[in-house]
Formats: C-alpha cells, structure tokens, sequence
C-alpha cells in the first residue's frame, strides 16, 4: 500500500475580479468540484488561510490578498516511479518517461510525477514540455535559466524542433501518409465542462501520419506534429477515423466518444514520443533524443 504524501500548499492571489468575494464564495468559484460545506470546514480547522492568518468563511477578500490551502498528506494513485536517463549535460536534461506517470501534478498526483522523480535526482529542473499521463517517451529538462530561454526560442520557432511519435491506431488506414489539420480547441463537454477537440474554432494544428505496420484490425503509426496542441495526437487520429487503440476518451470525429465518462489522464491508449531533435541550447549542434518504444509500439 502506497503510504502517505508530504502534503501541499496551494497559492492562489486575488485578482480584481474576485475583489469583494467572501472567502468561501471565492473558494466556491476557484474550485467548482468541492462543495459549500468542505471548504468551510477547512477554514474553520485552519487549513485555509488569507495572507497567512486563521479567517473566517465570511472575510471579504482584496485584490492582492493571498489565499493559501495547506492539503494535508494523501495517498496518491499508484504509478510507475522511474524514469531513464537519455541525455544530461549541465544545462540539458533529456528523460524517456513511462506510461502512466504523469509529467506533473495534478489530478491527485504531487509525488508520483516525473517532476517530482527529476528533480530528486536534478534539483532546479524545469520541463521543457510535457506528455499525457499515458503517453511514454522523451521529455526535455532545462539545467539552467540560459537553457529554458533558448529552448523557449526554439519551441517558438517553426521548423526548429522536430517531433516524432509512434502511435496504435485503429483499423487500417487507406492511404500509407496523411495529414491531418483540423483546429483544436475547447469545446463544451458533459463530464469536465470544457475538454479539447477537433472544432472549427479552434487554434490551428497539423500531424503528418504515416502507416508504418497494418495489423489486422491496427497500425501502427509514426506521427510528426508540427504544433503542440493538448492532446493532438489523439484528437487527429480520431478525426481521421482512427482513434488510438484503447483510447477511453475520444472517438471517431475528434471529441468524446459517445458514452464515455473518462477524463484525459485515464490510460488505455498507445502513444509514445519516440524522437526530439533540435539544436543544443547553449553549445549548439544537433541534440538528437531517441527513447526506445514499448513492446506494443514495436514495428
């Protein structure tokens, strides 16, 4: 059994346009999911507190007051806690992660993340990207405050980074490439209120596929994106009518599949980064990181 976490305490400023809220109601606002009840509780035992001192529910709260919420110790979902060296210098970090360990927290997770496992081992280090909870394979570390800012240059930059994946799609595709652009944003949804997808309103995305394997009712795909939109992948190939193998939230079309109830950090899917290039941030050169597939996603 998993034995508790250290806790957390959340930050939160006021912002002008919750000036004049109580306490309680800006809680109710911040943090749709948790009840009226909950949260006046935890003021009333201390565990939420603004600019630092024991309130009440009732305090009227000020642009640039301070509310803090210490989260007592809890026991996170299990995950795989280990991660592989790729790359490390001084000033890079390059890591393949594991399905199934979220790249930070959230979602019940604090310790159980790449984040937390990384900096264990590299104190300071910031993620350059991240990788959906399932999603396996290289992620980007910055060592250093030179580092981050050229490789923000770098993400900006069109052309300068390149980004395979390998994916399990459904069925067999007709053609052996295709590319897919359909606009991803947000869209209304039932279970989160809001959730990405395919949508004609959406910010500009494109994903080039090509058929590497067809299997009887899969193939297996390598994918190169040329945006980095919140789960693009998934949403592409649903949209082109191969949602990946496993996938419990999106169906054909792009957006949720019709029943589901899962919610974007659910697994089941097969999608791993397979290969990062770009220039070295501060020694230039070519950095060409390769993390080796998973068994599934073999050719």
């Amino acid at each position: 059994m998993n034995e508790l976490n250290q806790g957390h305490t959340l930050r939160r400023t006021i912002g002008p346009d919750s000036s004049g809220l109580t306490l309680v109601e800006y809680l109710l606002r911040r943090y749709q999911h948790i009840d009226d009840a909950t949260w006046r509780g935890r003021i009333d035992r201390g565990e939420v507190r603004l600019d630092g001192q024991i309130t009440e529910p009732t305090a009227v709260t000020h642009t640039g007051q301070v509310v803090t919420w210490a989260k007592p110790p809890w026991r996170e979902p299990p995950a795989p806690l280990h991660f592989e060296v790729l790359f490390e210098d001084v000033d890079v970090l390059a890591v393949a992660k594991p399905s199934g360990l979220p790249t930070l927290p959230g979602a019940g997770f604090q310790e159980h993340t790449l984040l937390a496992l990384v900096r264990a081992h590299a104190p300071g280090a910031n993620p350059m990207h991240r990788l959906g909870r399932g999603t396996s394979g290289v992620v980007l570390f910055a060592k250093s405050a030179p580092a981050a800012r050229a490789i923000q240059a770098l993400w900006r930059a069109p052309g300068a980074v390149s980004k395979r994946y390998l994916a399990l799609v459904s069925g067999r595709p007709a053609e052996d490439r295709f590319v897919v652009d359909a606009p991803i944003g947000l869209t209304p949804d039932p279970v989160l209120g809001e959730l990405f997808s395919a949508t004609p309103g959406g910010k500009a995305s494109l994903s080039r596929f090509e058929v590497l394997a067809r299997h009887e009712a899969s193939s297996l795909a390598a994918v190169d994106i040329e945006t980095g939109r919140p789960h693009q992948i998934r949403i592409h190939a649903a949209f082109a009518g191969h949602p990946l193998v496993g996938d419990p939230l999106y169906g054909t079309g792009g957006g949720r599949a019709p029943g589901s109830g899962a919610r974007p950090g659910d697994l089941g899917y097969h999608l791993h980064a397979h290969r990062l290039v770009l220039q070295h941030p501060t020694k230039g050169g070519e950095l060409r990181l390769v993390a080796p597939p998973p068994p599934s996603l073999e050719r």
